[in-house]
């Protein structure tokens, strides 16, 4: 898990939608959440946020999470290695 500075809007309901990210000095849109679901992990509610967004002309899926008691943005999972590699060369 990886702590990222987020733009999200919140509905009403104080419910919140990731609308981009930043990620080693790269900002990343959030293309479509696909699902949502809500955890609880030590004690700590959370929201899961699994999204797509399009990297180097292709979808690629990720997970983020929203701690509801901090109010922080973690990059739990992004599939595939080259993403990562992509994000490092900037």
């Amino acid at each position: 898990m990886k702590p990222i500075e987020m733009i999200a809007w919140f509905s009403l309901e104080r419910v919140p939608n990731p609308v981009r990210y930043k990620l080693d000095d790269k900002v990343i849109k959030v293309e479509q959440v696909t699902s949502k679901s809500d955890e609880k992990l030590a004690g700590n509610r959370m929201i899961i946020f699994r999204c797509q967004s399009d990297m180097n002309g292709e979808l690629r899926p990720f997970e983020l999470k929203y701690e509801l008691g901090t109010c922080r943005w973690l990059l739990f999972k992004m599939k595939g290695r080259r993403i990562l590699t992509w994000y490092r060369r900037g």
